[in-house]
Order: structure tokens, then sequence, then C-alpha cells
């Protein structure tokens, strides 16, 4: 018969003998790898609102217009291809389809010789018209595009067609109607087309409302709004395409039913 002494001495020995076969199973599991989940990452690429095609992950200036590129942040699986953004910055450059003429807003500016206008009763309604975005003070695009605006006008002319051309001042607070005045003048400009300018609160106001409100006036984009008030047709394109290429989207607005 067993005595309680030995009777205890096998037990241990037992559980001693168990033990690292219990300490094996929860060490293999504790060291067993998770399946890695896919982790979601912030990828951002800079883009050109006109040119959607020039892309980069770097911050830096559209080498075909000098526009600034901007930021576009998408969320995208790690190694996904980020295609996303491009497609968001092609769309604030071609799709209109929510602009009418319904959105320009009538606030008071002032023309380069120093009248006194409501922008969309005395320069849009009933007309077609051409809208580029210019500062005097600007010795990048603006320079080309006003020069490129006038050979437009030339061609407009030589085709009777009737467009209202209209150069929207970036920087108000700088450029008053006489310095709009020696602009316009410097280029050439002939009747029927508008420098405008004004208080840069209501000036704000039109350059939101037509899509080219920027932080920095050296960011603002080389667009043409082009628009037709009458049949409510508008559309947008690059400022420094050739005249000619130009006046056939402004010739499609004329003839738009």
């Amino acid at each position: 018969m067993l005595t309680k002494a030995v009777i205890l001495a096998l037990a241990f020995g037992l559980m001693s003998a168990a033990a690292p076969a219990t300490d094996s199973i929860l060490l293999s599991t504790r060291g067993q790898k998770k399946p890695r989940q896919k982790v979601q990452r912030e990828v951002a690429l800079y883009a050109c609102p006109m040119h959607p095609d020039i892309r980069s992950t770097k911050r830096g200036k559209c080498p075909k217009c000098g526009m600034t590129l901007r930021l576009v942040t998408i969320k995208d699986p790690v190694g996904a291809p980020a295609s996303a953004p491009i497609a968001t910055a092609a769309k604030e450059v071609d799709d209109l389809s929510g602009f009418s003429s319904s959105r320009v807003p009538d606030v008071k500016v002032y023309d380069q010789n120093g009248n006194r206008l409501n922008f969309y009763t005395d320069l849009v309604k009933n007309k077609t018209v051409a809208i580029n975005f210019i500062f005097t003070t600007c010795t990048t695009i603006c320079p080309p595009m006003t020069a490129t605006f006038r050979r437009v006008q030339q061609e407009l002319a030589n085709a009777a067609l009737n467009v209202q051309l209209i150069s929207i001042s970036v920087d108000p607070s700088t450029d008053t109607p006489e310095r709009l005045r020696d602009f316009a003048a410097k280029f050439k400009a002939g009747p029927g087309w508008t420098f405008v300018t004004g208080d840069k609160a209501e000036m704000d106001s039109l350059l939101r409302a037509l899509g080219a409100a920027v932080a920095d006036k050296n960011d603002h984009t080389p667009m043409i709004l082009v628009g037709n008030d009458m049949t409510g047709y508008w559309t947008r394109t690059y400022g420094l395409s050739a005249p000619t290429t130009l006046v056939k989207v402004i010739t499609e607005a004329v003839n738009h039913r």
C-alpha cells in the first residue's frame, strides 16, 4: 500500500512531466504569425487643373502652362495604383454640367475707363462671352494670354462674330481702372473687350462664382470661360491655346442652339 508521501511524489512527477508539453503548446500558439491585414494609407498626388495628364507626387508647377499643381488626396491600399486623383482633377477642368448663367453674379464692377457696371446685366446678359483672368503685374502667363486674346478678337471681327471679351483682374487691390486701361492699351484691346476690377469683396465673390478664385494671385488659372447666355451653354478652354483653337471654341458657343 502506497504511503501518502509516495502518492504525493508520484503526482508531482506527473505534473512536472506534463508541464513542458503545455508550455510548448503555449509557445507554439504565441509564436504563430497572424495574417497581415491590408493597410490603408493616404496617397497624395499633385495634378494640373488645366492639364490633368500632368501629375506628380511632389509639389511644383505644370511644365505646359506654369500653373501650380493642386493637391488631391485619396485613401489607397498599399501598392495599388493611385489613379483617382487624376480623374478628380480632370473633372474640375471639364465638368461644367452644373454651371449656368444663373450662377453669374450681378456684382458692381468697374471697367478700364472707370465706368461702373453690373457684371451680369451689362457684360453677360443676352451675349456670347469669353472670359479670362489676369493681373497687370503678372510676368508669366498673363502677357501671352492677353496677346492671344487680342488675336482672337481680330479673328472674331474678321468672321463677323459678335462676342464680348472680358478680362477679370484677380488682383483688384492693385489693378485700378487706370492700370487696367494702360494694360489694355499695351495689348491694343479693341471695343467689345472689357477689363474688370472692383471692390475686393465683390471681386472675390465673382471669382468664386466663376470657379477662378485662388489664395495666391500667381496661382490663377489660364482658363477661358466661354458662354452663350441666350442658350445657357457654357464651356471652358485653355487660355494659351492657339488663337484659331480658341476661335473655334467660341464660334461653337455662338452657334449653339
